[in-house]
């Protein structure tokens, strides 16, 4: 699963360390999502998207491949 939350926090102007505590993560935690390396729980992604004043699919991009299946790793 794809994001925005790098694009978005930086057009907010604000600090990965800065948006990671307001978030109660770790700026790890932060940096793995901007990166697509860990995908967050539904809460989370819901805090996340609430934060930002934004619905959880602006935020988060869901993909399926060419035969329809999801990027998720089963």
């Amino acid at each position: 699963m794809k994001n925005r939350i790098e694009e978005i926090r930086k057009d907010r102007g604000i600090r990965q360390e800065e948006f990671a505590r307001l978030m109660g993560v770790s700026r790890q935690t932060i940096s793995s999502l901007e990166t697509g390396k860990y995908n967050p729980s539904i809460f989370l992604a819901y805090k996340i998207a609430r934060f930002f004043g934004l619905a959880i699919e602006d935020v988060f991009i869901f993909e399926e491949d060419q035969e329809g299946k999801s990027d998720e790793k089963q």
